[in-house]
């Protein structure tokens, strides 16, 4: 299975930011938007609210040394509806 953070989209892999019963938050750190998993992305509305701010701040990387070269912010978001159907 693979999972997607809830506010940005990266593809996380086989790590469940919300747990494998998608209920129980890890409340570690996506290094892409720095969204803290049970903290800020508790609702869709707070999910869509960092989101809007982070993407207006510049969608700036919370861990530059991961950004992939190739990193497409269109791509990675087109991977929420994924990881919202998933819940």
């Amino acid at each position: 299975h693979k999972y997607y953070c809830t506010v940005c989209g990266l593809l996380l892999g086989d790590f469940a930011p919300w747990g494998d019963d998608k209920e129980s938050p890890t409340f570690d750190i996506c290094p892409c938007c720095g969204v803290e998993w049970g903290n800020e992305d508790y609702t869709p509305e707070s999910r869509t609210e960092y989101r809007n701010e982070w993407i207006e701040s510049g969608a700036k990387w919370f861990e530059p040394q991961k950004k992939p070269e190739s990193w497409n912010l269109e791509e990675q978001l087109n991977n929420i509806e994924q990881s919202e159907t998933d819940k």
